[in-house]
């Protein structure tokens, strides 16, 4: 018998010092998923750093290709250092299983793949970030999935959107750039009134800020390589299963509800109930199109969520002073961030998030395209580059970097005008971070 590690995941026996629901989120931050290494005693968990994994004999191969018992194969579909941020990124979003692959973007095709078929459809908020709605409203639709965009702040034009054909809702909790706040509630009493699952983007509020899943959403995306991470070092994307939805009630799902010819008729929703989503989207779309996140990766985003609750009580009150600086600066036409009491998502704000209202927001200058790209040149603690969620403040002007690919009116839907300034506040010292956007404003 080889002893290999058991890394904690769904389905396999939990270490009985392993943290639950009734802990706080800083410790799951710190504990979720992992167990002290029982081959070296190691704390820290190991990176696996290998291809493939040994089977005790013939038997317990078989059950493992025919998922009849839980266990490792082959690092493409699954990894212990990988499961354990599977499990963590669950565990924080109040979730019942988790897969991880390479990118965000991967993360949400790996989602799509799972529930549509060819002449499928969804509904997603316009208020998205740039890229999202270039592979929803471009690359999708050349695989047969049309999205159908509306406006995310308003939940009646996701009903009047409604037809047949469409299989989930899809929005940001809090929109990359605009600091657009979605009222999960009614969205989820619209996608549940039709059969459908709510999916949310959770990347810009993190579980810290807000759980989509107590808010009735059913799978939960984030970009790891933004918050989650944090250090702007690691690519990642996570789906959470929240384990609540029937895929059942209806005849919409039969990649979840009808016999699998590739596992010798196994129905996913069926043979594996809560997590049967999970189960599917790892051992089908994961297997077959691949985009496998590394164990070297799934490790330095484990370091990183260890400290998120830290970093984003400190990126939450420096982005805060930073948006209420900029309001007041007469170079500035307008902030969009949603913790000012002037934010039409103010209120919502104080519903969805309520320990702060995220690091990225936009504002728009008074000398409009131009004077955008001359304040982005002009920054020097600021970085400029096409990233979030980093723990130096980021700077970006969208309509000529991340949106440009986008129509003048995509562009303006997105929160991304010629005008706007996207920042991501890091976790510096707050007075240089405002001193030098007024230096950088001086010389625009």
């Amino acid at each position: 018998m080889i002893n290999r590690p058991k890394i904690l995941n769904k389905g396999i026996e939990k270490h009985d010092e392993h943290p639950d629901e009734s802990h706080g989120i800083e410790t799951l931050s710190v504990h979720a998923g992992a167990r002290v290494d029982p081959a070296t005693g190691s704390r820290s968990t190991p990176i696996y750093q290998t291809t493939s994994f040994v089977f005790d004999d013939s038997e317990h191969a078989a059950e493992l290709f025919n998922l009849q018992t839980f266990g490792y194969i082959y690092s493409r579909i699954s990894n212990p250092t990988v499961s354990v941020l599977e499990e963590r990124i669950a565990a924080l979003e109040g979730g019942r299983g988790a897969v991880a692959a390479a990118t965000g973007h991967a993360a949400q095709f790996l989602t799509a793949a799972t529930l549509l078929e060819q002449g499928d459809a969804f509904i997603s908020s316009s208020n998205l970030y740039g890229g999202s709605i270039t592979q929803f409203g471009t690359s999708f639709p050349k695989l047969g999935w049309t999205c159908h965009f509306v406006d995310g702040t308003d939940p009646h034009s996701f009903e009047a959107a409604m037809n047949k054909n469409v299989k989930f809702i899809f929005c940001e909790s809090l929109a990359n750039p605009g600091s657009v706040i979605c009222d999960l509630e009614p969205l989820s009493d619209i996608a549940h009134r039709h059969g459908v699952p709510l999916i949310v983007d959770n990347t810009l509020a993190t579980p810290y800020l807000c759980r989509p899943i107590d808010w009735g959403a059913d799978l939960v995306i984030h970009s790891a390589t933004k918050f989650i991470g944090g250090h702007g070092n690691t690519m990642g994307g996570v789906t959470v299963e929240s384990g609540r939805f029937d895929w059942f009630q209806n005849d919409k799902f039969p990649g979840l509800t009808k016999p699998d010819d590739a596992y010798h008729g196994i129905t996913f929703a069926e043979t594996f109930g809560d997590f049967g989503f999970t189960m599917k989207m790892r051992s089908v779309a994961l297997r077959d199109f691949g985009p496998t996140m590394a164990a070297t990766a799934a490790w330095n985003l484990l370091q990183g969520v260890e400290t998120l609750p830290l970093r984003m009580e400190r990126h939450c009150s420096n982005a805060l002073a930073v948006a209420e600086y900029l309001n007041a600066h007469p170079k500035i036409g307008w902030v969009s961030y949603a913790g000012l009491r002037t934010s039409p998502y103010f209120e919502l704000g104080k519903k969805y998030l309520r320990k702060g209202a995220g690091a990225v927001f936009t504002f728009g200058l008074t000398g409009g395209y131009e004077a955008g790209k001359n304040l982005v040149n002009s920054v020097e603690l600021f970085s400029h580059l096409a990233n979030v969620g980093d723990t130096r403040s980021l700077i970006i002007h969208p309509a000529s970097t991340t949106h440009r690919q986008l129509t003048e009116e995509q562009k303006i839907a997105a929160g991304a005008g010629p005008d706007v300034i996207r920042v991501s506040i890091g976790i510096e010292t707050l007075d240089d971070i405002i001193a030098d956007l007024k230096q950088a404003l001086t010389n625009t």
